[in-house]
Parts: structure tokens; sequence; C-alpha cells
């Protein structure tokens, strides 16, 4: 677990300790939002980012990239890794660029722009339930569809698109894996009231967390530490673990989650303690 060495003197969160734990590789620009709201910021990643168990399914997919109508990207993890591996292989993003493109949300679709890669439909909500809707009507029946993603995740977009009539071919682009690094140190952290706010950006950074604690653990923080989750689903599987959401943007992105949470904290008096809650 790092912590950062910048304090910051002011904004709606300084004198707040807000705990990120996403992948310490994608973590900078969220760590930056926080700390320019004057928070400081606790780096704690539950998981990493790993290229998958084989490549194998990926490189064919890739060798027959000519067959696909559409390929469809769920998160920047899969922009990244797919990049990684076209580079390995000595390809290029123009023939992925000449396929029809559909991104999750708009820091994927960002992160695909800056390959040269045009995408031509982004959900106005972004998750996988939004995009099947937002694909509903261009998806022709038998469309082939390439869907390169995380190992392990919900199903509920290859079903749908199923549906839809496409052929669907989900590979995985990369793996997920629990990071375990500094938890006792987290532990006294949270266990002493140090911490304000803990931060999830994925389900598997929420499920990864909450498995480090106890119940009992988990219990004790209620009503001293705030849970802010990136949206629905990831409030979802934190709930499962008793960590019921206080924040939650209206916009599922890093920079909607960092400006919700300074709005929370800016409207909790000061004279209710730095760990102030709703109810207190």
């Amino acid at each position: 677990m790092a912590r950062t060495a910048r304090a910051m003197r002011a904004g709606p969160l300084a004198g707040r300790t807000i705990v990120v734990t996403r992948a310490a590789a994608q973590a900078q620009r969220f760590v930056q939002l926080l700390e320019e709201a004057g928070a400081r910021v606790v780096q704690a990643p539950t998981i990493a980012i790993e290229p998958p168990p084989s490549w194998e399914p990926l490189d064919a997919a890739l060798a027959a990239l000519d067959t696909f109508t559409w390929v469809v990207f769920t998160s920047v993890n899969g922009v990244l890794m797919l990049d990684k591996r076209l580079a390995a292989r000595g390809l290029a993003w123009a023939a992925v660029g000449r396929k029809r493109i559909a991104a999750i949300g708009p820091a994927t679709a960002e992160a695909l722009a800056e390959h040269g890669v045009r995408v031509e439909v982004v959900p106005r909500e972004f998750r996988a339930e939004a995009l099947v809707e937002a694909l509903r009507g261009a998806l022709g029946p038998g469309d082939r569809v390439l869907l390169p993603r995380a190992r392990e995740t919900r199903d509920v977009l290859v079903v749908e698109l199923r549906r839809l009539g496409a052929a669907i071919s989900e590979v995985p682009a990369y793996q997920t894996k629990r990071v375990e690094n500094g938890v006792e140190r987290l532990r006294g952290a949270l266990a002493s009231g140090a911490v304000d706010a803990v931060t999830f950006t994925s389900s598997s950074t929420a499920r990864n967390f909450a498995e480090l604690f106890s119940e009992g653990e988990r219990l004790a923080w209620r009503g001293r530490v705030a849970v802010a989750s990136i949206g629905p689903i990831t409030a979802a599987t934190a709930a499962e673990y008793g960590l019921a959401t206080d924040v939650m943007p209206s916009e599922y992105t890093i920079p909607a989650l960092a400006r919700a949470i300074a709005d929370y904290f800016s409207r909790l008096p000061r004279t209710r303690g730095r760990r102030g809650r709703r109810g207190d």
C-alpha cells in the first residue's frame, strides 16, 4: 500500500483520507483528481491487470479479423492489452479501425481514438445493459462480433447480443489478479478511524477489497467510513458484503466519481468531525 506524498491544504476534501483500490497502473488520474480536491489519498490496489493465461484465442481472432463485422470494447483495459498484443505480433490498429466499433463509455472511446479508431456506438449509460440497447438496431442478424475483454466477467453482454441474432466471439484479452500487499496497514488505518472513504471502480475491486476483511471488521466501519462506487453494478457487489454505497455518480466515470466524493464531503458539517456521516 503506497501513500501519496503530497498534502493538499484546501478544497472540499481537505483533511479527508480516501482509499483508492483501483489497479496501480490505472489509478493515477483518479488520485490526481482527489488530491486536487484536497484529499490525502491512500493507494491500496486490490487488483492487478495481467495477460490472459493464453494469447491463443485472441491471436486466432486477430488472424480472422476480416470475418468480423463489429469489435466491441468494454473497458480501457481491453484496449490497452489489445494494443500490446498487436505490437507484439507486428500488427497495426488499421485493421481494427476498419471494423464497426462500439465502446462501453467515453474513456474507452478516447483510448481507441488515440489509436486512430473511430467509435460508432457509445451508450449514454456506461454499462453492459445500456450497450446492448445502443447496439439494438445497429447490429444485424448474422453479424459477427469480436469481444476482447477480461477473462472472467459478467455474461449479460454475450447473452443479450446473441438474442439480437449476432454471432459472438468472446476472447480473453487480460485477466485480473487479486493484490493483498499492505493489507495489515490498511486494516489498522480502517480500525483506527483514520479513513474517511473507500472507493470502488469495478466489481472486482469491491469484491477483492471486501474479502480481505472479516464480516465483523466490515460491520465495524459502518457509520465511520463512506463507500463510493462508480456505478450500480459495482455498488451491488459491495452490498453483497454489507458495504452499502453512500456515494455514486450519475455518470459512471472516474471524473464523475471524484466530483461526487467531493460533493458528498462538502455537504458534511465540519463541526461533526472529519468522519461525520449521515445520521450521526
